[in-house]
């Protein structure tokens, strides 16, 4: 596993606190084209990832990328998450990296 540089969780939110910087974020994906994903993060807010999504693409997806500004991301690695999943809890779970316990995350 590679440790040199990590993926800081993040939401909608989240995400310009991270410009220029490796993230992970999840999202319901609302519309998908040619180079592009268009969803919506944990926390509400419309995201466009950019990059070649797999083929299936289910309703969630985390990508893990470089923030390009507060609501793009430039995405290395798609993880489908399957049509079913807890956006609350990921996003308290973003809120907890980025607080209280980020020494535990980066």
């Amino acid at each position: 596993m590679d440790t040199s540089s990590p993926a800081a969780f993040v939401n909608g939110g989240l995400l310009r606190m991270h410009v220029g910087r490796k993230v992970r974020a999840v999202i319901q994906v609302t519309h998908s084209d040619v180079g592009s994903v268009m969803g919506k993060s944990t926390d509400g807010h419309q995201l466009v990832v950019k990059g070649s999504p797999p083929i299936p693409l289910t309703s969630y997806v985390e990508v893990i990328g470089v923030a390009e500004n507060d609501n793009s991301i430039r995405a290395e690695i798609w993880t489908n998450f399957g049509d079913s999943f807890d956006a609350s809890s990921y996003d308290q779970l973003c809120q907890l990296a980025n607080g209280e316990f980020k020494h535990l995350f980066l």
